[in-house]
């Protein structure tokens, strides 16, 4: 009997010491983890801090960065705060206007023009009987006056609307008037279509065989010219009269991507480009400026200069696009010029060449200038000029 007592005090110690010992366990692992969650809690909090300041860093990095390479590396793509067509920075001079897409024709008679020489950018494509004519689109800068403005044709409605601007020209051909209304084109002409095929309307007024300023265009009639080369117009007022169509004035498509120019000491020499259009009378010139790293433009042996100003037409780029340029057979010669798919091109800028492709999958798309391996053709800041031809043997260059 004592010896169950002795047993069971045995026994009843084990248990109180087992007792015991698993509290003793329960607190220090609550110590623990009270301790791991306070340094977890610890290491979140330095790491975002860490973090925080990491991003405030890196972000002041990159802008830094952002400035030495700009101002270091002349091949890079300048974005931003810039205009579409131009690549200038847009300021108090340079506006972010949407573009406006005059058509003005190049005559002897026409000459010299107004206006082109404020155009961001200027296709030339031949037009019946060996004529060439010009798209001047207009968006960092507003030319007072822009003529002799003419009409248009299907090929150039169609490289209008690559820019998606407002589109100006002076009436058209019955059928071509269409073709600018399934263009989705804004326009404005004081000509609309008598045939009914369209529903394009005449939405400013010509002041007519008077002569002189009316409300909304010019009839220039101080030189001794036939009366269809007398025609211009104000690009502000013209920017008002869109408005009053309920057209807006901000937007637009660019086909161009930009870079800075080319040190001088790293500027080509290749110092003449020709473009044979058709006959003499449309053959153009571009002579290289190395110190401006500019083109002067030159037409049938005669320097191209602004009407108002007498200041020679210059450009920082001038692209050369090939492509399919036919006689339509009609009794009026019209030509016909595809504008989409593809074909060669070569890009003149920095006193080089850089030879390549240009391609369009659509009338409604803009152009895309790629270089023979592929990589979109990064231009100059500026004014561009864009030659349209039948075939590479209508561009020379030394």
């Amino acid at each position: 009997m004592i010896l169950g007592k002795k047993v069971f005090k045995k026994i009843k110690v084990m248990v109180l010491l087992g007792l015991v010992l698993v509290l003793a366990l329960t607190i220090g692992l609550a110590g623990c983890k009270k301790q791991q969650a306070s340094q977890e809690s610890s290491e979140t909090t330095i790491q975002e801090e860490t973090t925080a300041v990491q991003e405030e860093t890196s972000s002041d990095t990159a802008g830094q960065t952002t400035q030495e390479t700009d101002g270091q590396i002349s091949n890079m793509e300048i974005t931003g705060n810039i205009n579409i067509l131009s690549g200038l920075e847009i300021s108090d001079k340079v506006l972010n206007s949407r573009p406006f897409a005059i058509m003005v024709e190049n005559t002897p008679d026409a000459r010299p023009q107004s206006g082109l020489i404020n155009a961001d950018v200027v296709f030339e494509v031949v037009d019946e009987y060996g004529i060439t004519r010009f798209v001047a689109v207009f968006s960092s800068y507003d030319s007072d006056l822009v003529g002799p403005v003419r009409s248009a044709r299907p090929y150039y409605a169609e490289i209008a609307r690559s820019f998606d601007p407002v589109y100006v020209f002076w009436g058209t051909a019955p059928i071509f008037y269409k073709v600018i209304e399934n263009l989705g084109l804004d326009y404005l002409s004081p000509l609309g279509d008598q045939s009914g095929n369209s529903s394009i309307t005449g939405n400013f007024i010509d002041p007519g065989r008077g002569g002189g300023e009316g409300k909304d265009a010019i009839r220039d009639t101080s030189r001794d010219v036939a009366f269809e080369h007398t025609a211009y117009v104000r690009l502000p007022r013209m920017k008002e009269i869109a408005s009053e169509q309920g057209y807006k004035l901000e937007g637009g498509l660019s086909s161009f991507h930009f870079k800075l120019d080319a040190p001088e000491s790293d500027r080509g020499d290749i110092s003449k480009i020709t473009l044979d259009f058709s006959i003499p009378q449309y053959k153009s010139l571009f002579e290289y400026d190395n110190k401006n790293n500019n083109y002067v433009r030159s037409v049938a042996g005669s320097p191209s200069t602004d009407r108002e100003s007498g200041e020679q037409i210059a450009v920082n780029n001038v692209i050369v696009m090939v492509t399919d340029i036919k006689n339509s057979g009609d009794s009026s010669g019209h030509m016909i010029v595809r504008t989409t798919q593809e074909g060669e091109a070569f890009y003149f800028f920095d006193g080089k060449l850089v030879e390549g492709t240009w391609s369009r999958s659509s009338a409604l798309d803009p152009f895309t200038f790629k270089d023979k391996d592929g990589n979109v053709v990064l231009f100059n800041r500026g004014h561009t000029w864009v030659g349209v031809i039948s075939g590479i043997d209508r561009v020379d260059y030394q």
